[in-house]
């Protein structure tokens, strides 16, 4: 790592995965930081998503926010994708880094990416964040992705706007934060369609209960009390799973805490890396 980016509060990079793909990242705060945490946006979403929360965290932490495999400025290779080369695409980024362990959370699709990460790397996962999100979205799932993958070709991405809109804030958050819900609305509009529809179906496939028990680092689900994209029955389904887990309810927050209620988040995290660091 040169110089400059030991000295950067900010910087921006890309990273080759094993297969070839450039994973576009951000590097917020002290790379030499012992506190090491990794971001992970929800499906659509790019690494803006964590923007509120890295910079409340990157104080006293080496925080990295990045665009995900098809999304954003990073590679959109054709699929079939799924959530375990996601969580490979992680680990590369972190080894072209050199971290060799990192707390990872992620919410939504990034939830479910950090759970298969800590599944595949438990050595380097110091402590996991499990956010408005869950291991498996049902017997339905693929039926459910698969339509919404199914409408964004056939009537595109701008008719799933309210539909994503109200899934993804309270009623009380859109009225009073309409730049939040259009820069989000923005990034929507962006996505790449077969790079999006891939996305769809790798959350209608995934699948990662058994992975549950065998999770062993500190662990914390949170979810939003009026989340039913990912509802709390799922993450609390979560928790059950996760021996040692920690669980909490946000009231009146719907499916992207991260952005509705960045401060309760950071904090959540916070405690996790004090956690991990006992």
């Amino acid at each position: 790592m040169n110089a400059d980016l030991r000295r950067a509060t900010r910087t921006d990079g890309s990273a080759r995965t094993r297969d070839g793909i450039s994973i576009s990242y951000t590097l917020h705060g002290d790379p030499a930081s012992s506190r090491r945490a990794t971001l992970v946006h929800s499906v659509a979403m790019d690494r803006q998503f964590w923007q509120p929360v890295a910079e409340r965290l990157a104080k006293d932490t080496a925080v990295v926010t990045f665009d995900a495999r098809g999304h954003g400025a990073s590679g959109k290779p054709p699929g079939p994708y799924t959530v375990e080369q996601f969580a490979d695409d992680i680990a590369d980024m972190l080894t072209h880094l050199g971290w060799d362990q990192t707390l990872i959370a992620g919410a939504s699709m990034g939830g479910m990416v950090a759970l298969a990460f800590a599944a595949r790397q438990p050595a380097r996962t110091s402590a996991l964040g499990l956010i408005d999100t869950t291991a498996w979205y049902g017997p339905e799932a693929a039926k459910n992705w698969g339509g919404r993958a199914n409408q964004a070709v056939e009537k595109g991405l701008a008719s799933l706007i309210d539909f994503q809109t109200t899934r993804w804030f309270g009623d009380d958050f859109r009225a009073k934060n309409p730049d939040v819900v259009q820069h989000c609305t923005d990034i929507f509009m962006k996505n790449d369609m077969p790079a999006y529809v891939e996305a769809c179906h790798m959350l209608g496939r995934a699948d990662l209960r058994a992975a549950l028990p065998t999770l062993t680092m500190p662990t914390a689900v949170v979810v939003g009390e009026e989340d039913y994209a990912a509802p709390v029955a799922m993450a609390q389904a979560l928790h059950d799973g996760i021996a040692g887990s920690t669980f909490t309810v946000l009231p009146k927050a719907r499916h992207l805490t991260p952005l509705e209620v960045p401060d309760v988040i950071a904090a959540e995290l916070d405690r996790l890396l004090a956690r991990a660091a006992k």
